[in-house]
């Protein structure tokens, strides 16, 4: 499954244009560059000014032809910068709201590590416990393709490793195409099979 990225958005501001094959899709550019707006756009939180947005075929917007797909009907997971686990859910609970069965939450918790986490709450978890199950609470959804936003920021060395094992596992375990952000160039280096730069 390909994207195929052709958009303009915020009077101009950003923009990018890439068509690439699965895996995993870097985005890299400093910090402000309108990285997250770029995901919120293919997300459908945010309407380009113009272009288009593909993903495995399957038109998601193109302004010429007046297709914008609401949110929920564009079957992305996407995992926030901050992880916005519900705070008065364990994290089974936060792993559930997807709909998922109690067989397919025990499968992703095994896939990312998380199995011991199941009965804490949100507060007590460290960071990259909490994007870990920020990204399986993404893969419980069922989506066609994942997207990432900014994964190992605000962790420490030992977490961050944590958060790109995890990233590494779900690039191998389920080949969903993933569109990661980061303004780390060895970030986008080590997690990416290849890096596209915003345009503008």
């Amino acid at each position: 499954m390909s994207f195929d990225v052709n958009v303009t958005g915020r009077g101009g501001q950003i923009a990018a244009r890439f068509a690439v094959p699965g895996g995993v899709t870097v985005l890299f550019a400093p910090s402000g560059a309108g990285k997250t707006s770029m995901l919120d756009m293919i997300a459908g939180l945010v309407t380009p000014d113009r272009g288009h947005i593909r993903v495995g075929g399957r038109t998601l917007f193109d302004a010429d032809a007046g297709i914008n797909l609401a949110p929920e009907q564009r079957r992305a997971g996407y995992v926030f910068q901050d992880a916005r686990l519900f705070p008065h859910k364990r994290v089974q609970d936060n792993l559930r709201y997807g709909g998922s069965d109690t067989r397919q939450v025990t499968e992703i918790a095994n896939l990312l590590d998380i199995a011991h986490l199941l009965d804490r709450w949100p507060r007590s978890l460290s960071g990259g416990e909490a994007k870990r199950v920020a990204i399986g609470r993404a893969l419980l959804s069922k989506p066609d393709f994942l997207l990432l936003d900014e994964p190992l920021a605000s962790l420490d060395a030992a977490r961050r490793g944590d958060a790109m094992n995890a990233v590494a596992t779900i690039r191998h375990a389920t080949r969903l195409p993933i569109l990661l952000v980061t303004h780390d160039r060895g970030e986008a280096e080590r997690l990416g099979d290849r890096i596209i730069g915003l345009l503008g």
